[in-house]
């Protein structure tokens, strides 16, 4: 049996939760950390943590092939998919004025990319015969109504069926599927409204009393990376400080 650490390809990794995740993760594996735009903040993380790194567009079909050619050419395995890569809209507007332009551009990062990411993914898991985990980070907004962001809410949501949909036909295969929901975790995506989100975090919006961090994200992938979870396919993981709790 081969002593080579498994391999884990994170989408997103050059920020935010992805970069967090990417971090922790390179403990134990090695780690490919896809970007989209942002070479510096790609080769920052390389130099943190010793990931390898790949340009990745997630919605485009021809890119997806590329990062899992890259990936199975370069290791010739795949242990651990995390689809962490995301976009909010580019203009937060009613959903009685959004366009159509912005619909189709956050759906196709947010769900249409990582769901077919995944299957590619996962026939290679299949074909190597070693199972294997996946997780799909979706968010609180899966359930919670923003109706100047509906693109995003519905992306999320659809994300929350994909997840469930992979776990259930993977599960017989030996490979797990899981979803991490974060909260709201202190990222770039949220610096405009950073003191608002403080303000209502502390005024009891989450019961723990405090904002997320990508490391408390981590944490859970850890858990799932570890194997502490292998017996609980297509669980769902709220990271929210208690925002899903429902109190009187």
């Amino acid at each position: 049996m081969s002593n080579e650490k498994p391999v884990a390809l994170v989408t997103g990794a050059g920020r935010g939760i992805g970069r967090g995740i990417s971090v922790e993760l390179a403990r134990t594996h090695r780690v490919v950390g896809t970007y989209r735009g942002n070479l510096e903040a790609a080769l920052s993380l390389q130099s943190e943590c010793g990931a390898t790194i790949h340009q990745l567009e997630v919605a485009s079909r021809e890119s997806r092939k590329s990062v899992m050619r890259f990936v199975m050419e370069k290791f010739g395995r795949l242990d651990l998919l995390v689809n962490n890569a995301g976009m909010a809209p580019r203009e937060r507007n009613d959903i009685l004025e959004a366009t159509e332009e912005s619909f189709a551009e956050v759906v196709n990062t947010n769900l249409r990319g990582p769901y077919f990411l995944t299957q590619a993914a996962a026939n290679a898991m299949l074909e190597i015969g070693r199972g294997g985990r996946i997780v799909f980070v979706t968010s609180i907004s899966s359930y919670t109504a923003s109706v100047n962001r509906g693109e995003y809410c519905i992306s999320k949501a659809g994300l929350s069926m994909a997840s469930q949909l992979w776990a259930a036909r993977l599960a017989p295969e030996g490979i797990g599927v899981f979803e991490i929901r974060p909260g709201i975790i202190e990222t770039d995506m949220i610096k405009p409204v950073l003191g608002m989100y403080r303000k209502l975090a502390s005024e009891g919006l989450l019961p723990q009393g405090r904002l997320g961090q990508p490391e408390d994200v981590a944490a859970a992938v850890r858990a799932i990376a570890d194997g502490k979870l292998d017996y609980s396919a297509g669980q769902v993981l709220d990271v929210d400080g208690g925002f899903h709790l429902r109190t009187l």
